[in-house]
């Protein structure tokens, strides 16, 4: 990267990436009930490898009677020939358009299959938000799942394919070659040699050096290729960031410096890919020789057997084409090197990846370790929220709250109060299960009971319709339910647009987004409703107005709160105030509080009229 020293990125390329583990998902996938028609591709694939490789084999002898026929002048067999040869060609193409159409299906389902697992790992049980706020080596993983999954996959089939097609051509030429180059009779330091089929040595020697030339020069290639990779990520996330945050940095005109942030992230795409440039530029001088040397070597090496007269011109012909296809074959490293570090730095992400996901769901799994304890109850069970001597830390070990004890019965209405930095909002992701760091125990009604309100609602893309059921099915709720709940909320006049498809987390402000939150509410009456800064972008009578129509429309639910709005408490029964405190946070109850019944009628007020736009 541009602020790495030349000493780190000289460095030897990262350890081997999992192999292991990428094998795994190749076992997985082809015994997996969802891999499709995985085997009837595979197979596909095969037989127009074959194919391709016995059509190989065939013109490698017309290149012999070809050119017989032109050596001997003879009009005939050379008209016969073009004959065969177009035959040949339309069977080659046939084979190749086909192997071709079943490798892309083949790499489609590979990767659709690869995307899905990955996906469900990610998005379960909060592994999304814990990997973030935990998993730092991990970053960007809609990135890796994104276009690490395309390279590998691709790129997998690609060199399965191709080393299929290399040992098969590899197998089939060496015979060919062993029986038309014949023995080489030499005398080294007074001692006679034979070797028998010795251009199959001279190819399998011009390989074995190409191969070790290009190991050593380009392995440079695979750590650069991780750190591009990498790069890139960062760069594209900070364009989107840029992106979704537009409208805050035109307002407090951020755009310099977001643009001096871009032009930092570019810089180190462009100093990664300037190390790049550097190790395929002293490739390119290594293969570049080595292939153009290779149009010359075999015939070369067979032109004494040829002016001996121990071969016809369509024998050496045949030598040489042979002699290069067995080049082909022993030569697949050297050419796929580039593509090769492509896939080892996609396998490394994507085994990185994998790895976070495994140690956290160890980490949820592990009884021995010190984590939060969630005991959620059963539908017909007795609920309640119990905290239990909890403990709340931050990934790095940091304690944030400390020996926090409470219960709240079914119906209480809770508002929860401290100063910025006591773990308000870290304690609500503990009771949601996306906290899995600290220790003590954590009793919950049954999650399907449970709503979440944060300060910034989640409206994923869609209709509007989709976006308040969610996320119940698109279907759940009928349209005039969902109108009437948008009355209620002061959004009225978005009824006519329940189908419309929009980023509706741009179209409305945050303040209609926190109402249309609350409208989600009125659909599905949880039982429990826990609110995080729920009403921070409301002004109070719009906010008095929201929490009026959620104890009115819910008056059984229990409401846990955090905020630090005036008024809230008149809506809560009972307050916890977190108080710093050396070693973590802890709880100060106060006493159950009366409310006078001037304040209770003047919150209670029919909300009607009270919700302002």
């Amino acid at each position: 990267m541009a602020d790495q020293s030349s000493d780190e990125a000289a460095q030897a390329p990262p350890a081997t990436p999992d192999m292991r583990a990428f094998g795994r998902w190749v076992r997985a996938w082809l015994t997996a009930p969802d891999r499709g028609n995985a085997r009837v591709l595979i197979a596909g694939v095969l037989a127009m490898t074959l194919a391709q490789v016995a059509v190989q084999i065939r013109f490698n002898v017309w290149s012999r009677d070809f050119f017989n026929a032109l050596d001997k002048r003879d009009a005939d067999a050379f008209q016969y020939q073009i004959l065969v040869f177009l035959v040949l060609a339309a069977l080659s193409m046939t084979a190749a358009v086909y192997q071709l159409y079943l490798k892309q299906l083949l790499q489609l389902n590979w990767r659709g299959w690869l995307t899905r697992r990955l996906t469900e790992s990610w998005l379960r049980d909060s592994r999304q938000y814990q990997l973030e706020a935990g998993a730092a080596e991990a970053d960007n993983p809609d990135q890796r799942i994104a276009e690490d999954v395309r390279l590998a996959a691709d790129l997998s089939v690609d060199f399965v394919v191709g080393i299929l097609i290399s040992v098969t051509m590899l197998i089939a030429f060496v015979g060919i070659l062993w029986s038309l180059s014949g023995p080489l009779d030499i005398v080294l330091g007074g001692m006679d040699f034979h070797i028998p089929g010795y251009m199959v040595w001279a190819a399998v020697l011009y390989a074995l050096v190409g191969s070790g030339l290009t190991w050593w020069v380009g392995r440079p290639m695979i750590g650069i290729q991780v750190r591009r990779t990498t790069a890139e990520a960062d760069f594209r996330f900070g364009l989107t960031r840029a992106r979704e945050s537009g409208e805050s940095i035109a307002l407090i005109r951020g755009e310099a410096d977001e643009r001096r942030g871009i032009d930092r992230l570019f810089g180190e795409v462009r100093g990664v890919w300037r190390e790049l440039m550097s190790s395929q530029r002293n490739l390119m001088w290594l293969t570049s020789a080595y292939g153009t040397l290779a149009m010359i070597f075999p015939t070369v090496v067979a032109a004494p057997a040829y002016f001996a007269g121990a071969m016809s011109l369509g024998v050496l012909m045949q030598v040489g084409a042979a002699f290069g296809q067995v080049q082909v074959a022993l030569n697949w490293f050297v050419d796929r090197f580039p593509q090769i570090a492509e896939w080892r730095s996609a396998v490394s992400r994507l085994a990185a990846l994998q790895d976070a996901l495994d140690d956290l769901d160890q980490l949820n799994a592990d009884t021995s370790q010190p984590t939060i304890t969630i005991e959620e109850a059963t539908e017909g069970e007795e609920e309640a929220l119990v905290l239990d001597n909890l403990q709340i830390a931050f990934a790095d070990g940091t304690t944030v709250i400390h020996g926090a004890s409470a219960r709240i019965e079914p119906g209480e209405r809770v508002l929860i109060k401290g100063e910025s930095g006591t773990g308000k909002s870290t304690l609500f992701r503990a009771i949601g299960g996306l906290w899995p760091w600290g220790g003590g125990r954590i009793a919950t009604p049954p999650r399907d009971a449970m709503a979440f309100l944060p300060q910034r609602p989640y409206l994923p893309l869609g209709a509007l319709g989709a976006v308040l059921n969610y996320p119940r099915p698109a279907d759940a709720f009928d349209a005039a339910a969902q109108c009437d709940a948008l009355e209620k909320v002061g959004l009225g006049h978005l009824c006519d647009r329940l189908a419309d498809e929009e980023r509706w987390d741009r179209v409305l402000s945050l303040g209609e987004q926190q109402r249309l939150a609350f409208a989600r509410l009125l659909l599905q009456k949880p039982r429990w409703i826990f609110l995080d800064e729920a009403t921070a972008a409301l002004d109070e009578p719009n906010q008095d107005a929201m929490m009026t129509l959620l104890v009115e429309a819910v008056p059984e639910a229990a409401i846990v709160s955090i905020g630090h709005r005036p008024g809230l408490e008149a809506f809560h029964t009972r307050t916890l105030t977190l108080e710093k405190a050396e070693g973590g946070a802890r709880f100060r109850r106060a006493a159950p509080r009366r409310v006078s019944e001037r304040t209770q009628r003047r919150r209670l007020r029919g909300p009607i009229g009270r919700v302002t736009a």
